[in-house]
């Protein structure tokens, strides 16, 4: 087991749009191995690779939900987006903050799983907005973005006074 360190608000790389993959290898099976294991030692849903300091196209998600099994995507693609839905979602590289964002309801997604298989995943609910927001972490946009400017200066401020106090605690994904 291997638990990678997380990076956090702030770090440019959770600003950069990643490069997509371009060979699903022994290296990158090793990395989405090592996301995941620091995923659930951060008791997360889910985790990008730019979160782990890999600028790749690569997320690894998992919503404790048994009719919903765990994976990895490499690649990823929203292909059709509908409804909308608002829920509570924090992240792992804004620990200890969280909001109420508006997502899409379900979304189809296409991609490559770990061994480099083409998949498609119809996914709503808790999964559908987990995987939304994964993909917008490999386009280099945080949860915070889809908030009103007023809510997101409101959380960056408490973010600033935690960072002065030394009170970064965990997050979610």
């Amino acid at each position: 087991m291997s638990v990678l360190d997380i990076r956090i608000l702030g770090d440019p790389i959770l600003r950069r749009e990643c490069d997509p993959v371009e060979e699903v290898d022994r290296e990158l099976r090793a990395l989405i191995r090592d996301m995941r294991d620091t995923m659930y030692a951060a008791d997360g849903v889910g985790l990008a690779a730019p979160q782990v300091g890999v600028p790749l196209r690569v997320f690894v998600y998992d919503v404790r939900d048994d009719e919903q099994p765990s994976g990895a995507l490499v690649n990823p693609r929203i292909e059709s987006r509908s409804g909308s839905s608002k829920g509570e979602e924090g992240c792992l590289s804004i620990p200890g903050l969280a909001d109420v964002v508006e997502r899409s309801e379900s979304i189809v997604i296409t991609g490559l799983d770990a061994e480099g298989e083409r998949v498609r995943i119809e996914a709503g609910g808790m999964l559908s907005r987990c995987l939304q927001h994964e993909v917008d972490h490999l386009n280099g946009v945080l949860f915070l973005d889809h908030l009103s400017p007023l809510k997101r200066k409101l959380l960056l401020d408490k973010w600033a006074k935690r960072e002065e106090g030394g009170e970064v605690g965990a997050g979610r994904s």
